[in-house]
């Protein structure tokens, strides 16, 4: 019987589960070496996980689209039970249910001290910023596992009150590690507010995150632009107006068709760089889904953009795009005075808010995004099935812990 067990990159399309190490209360050795600091963790924790999803940014990487070795761990979602904690850890209890941001700090650097744990500078050696399991992002085992480790333990776990209510709204809770708040987070940089309309492009979990999040956030009108009929259909069974952008007409007429007018108060990009543009036989276009929410933002208006860029790209359509360089109609964002924010959402300036949300009945995330569960063995299965464009958000329960 192994120590543990984690789902690994294989090549592009092909991820498998694998025996690896039980973690320990220590540092990944490239942190070590590259920010000259101690190995030992007594400020980490290990943890049982309970839930850990599939994310969109892996998918980017099981397609090869990023330079992730093979053999690279995945999993950046995870919510578990605590069951070890080191000698410096003062807070955080054995037993302990806690979601963990996937991006990890130190809650000790001048970022972390300003709330922008996204981009915290003791974690990664390469640069800002770090995140278990992905390319570039410190070398941090994956939690697509069955436990993982979790530094500087009391700054980055977020406990959940009771166990047993815990227990009873897992699906929606382990939604807090990531696409709620990022989800959250596109909205709410792009100035959602009460009565605001607002185009979200991209139907997949984070899209479906950002749109249920809008109307959180009181929005009168919430558009979910996509290619897939079934993420449509998704986004339609919690209130929102669906777009089907396999329609030949441009982005503002499909808008105004609903709204009245061609334009929108706020836009969020939740497609990120592997962008298609619109029509039956669209083809991969980077820059297209950035372009077409600059065109449909109100003057004076705010673009969220939570869906993921990478600076290496080995699958792109052009050398530009290689390289993160994208055919950006930039001088149209300066004549409209747009607002812009990109990056890793920082998601411990929300998660605490949207668990609260949940806890009282008034977050129905799980719902929204079609969350289903499957078991660590089923996970190269999720993958497939995701990679298809299923109009569903896969929970690995590796534990078994998750009632049916």
């Amino acid at each position: 019987m192994s120590d543990n067990r984690v789902v690994v990159y294989k090549g592009p399309g092909q991820v498998a589960v694998e025996e690896i190490e039980y973690p320990r209360l220590e540092l990944p050795s490239d942190v070590v070496k590259g920010l000259n600091i101690k190995q030992e963790a007594p400020h980490a924790a290990i943890l049982r996980i309970v839930t850990t999803n599939i994310c969109g940014s892996d998918q980017h990487m099981v397609r090869g689209r990023t330079t992730a070795p093979v053999g690279q761990t995945l999993g950046h979602e995870i919510t578990g039970e605590v069951i070890e904690v080191g000698d410096d850890v003062l807070f955080v209890k054995r037993g302990d249910i806690c979601s963990v941001p996937f991006n990890i700090a130190c809650g000790r650097c001048r970022m972390c001290n300003e709330g922008k744990t996204g981009v915290c500078l003791n974690v990664n050696p390469a640069r800002p910023g770090a995140a278990y399991g992905y390319v570039d992002m410190g070398g941090w085992v994956g939690g697509q596992a069955e436990f993982v480790m979790v530094p500087f333990a009391d700054f980055n776990l977020l406990r959940f009150p009771d166990r047993d209510q815990a227990m009873e709204k897992i699906l929606d809770l382990t939604m807090l590690s990531d696409i709620f708040p990022t989800g959250y987070h596109g909205a709410y940089t792009a100035g959602v507010r009460t009565g605001s309309t607002v185009y979200i492009a991209g139907a997949g979990p984070v899209g479906l995150a950002a749109a249920h999040s809008a109307q959180l956030l009181g929005a009168s009108a919430v558009l979910v632009g996509d290619l897939i009929p079934e993420r449509l259909e998704q986004a339609a069974s919690f209130g929102c107006e669906p777009i089907d952008l396999r329609q030949d007409a441009e982005l503002p007429e499909l808008i105004e068709q609903v709204l009245g007018v061609p334009v929108v108060d706020a836009a969020v990009d939740a497609v990120g760089f592997e962008a298609r543009g619109h029509g039956q036989n669209s083809q991969e276009q980077p820059a297209t889904v950035l372009n077409d929410v600059m065109s449909v933002t109100q003057v004076g208006g705010a673009v969220g953009v939570p869906g993921l860029y990478v600076t290496g790209d080995p699958g792109a359509i052009d050398d530009n795009a290689k390289h993160g360089q994208l055919g950006l109609r930039i001088g149209l964002g300066w004549a409209k005075s747009l607002t812009f924010t990109t990056g890793q959402c920082p998601v411990k300036r929300y998660n605490r808010q949207l668990m609260n949300a949940i806890l009282a009945g008034q977050a129905q995330i799980a719902k929204a995004v079609n969350a289903t569960k499957i078991s660590l063995d089923e996970a190269p299965q999720g993958y497939q099935d995701f990679d298809r464009g299923a109009a569903r958000k896969f929970v690995i329960d590796p534990h078994g812990m998750v009632a049916a």
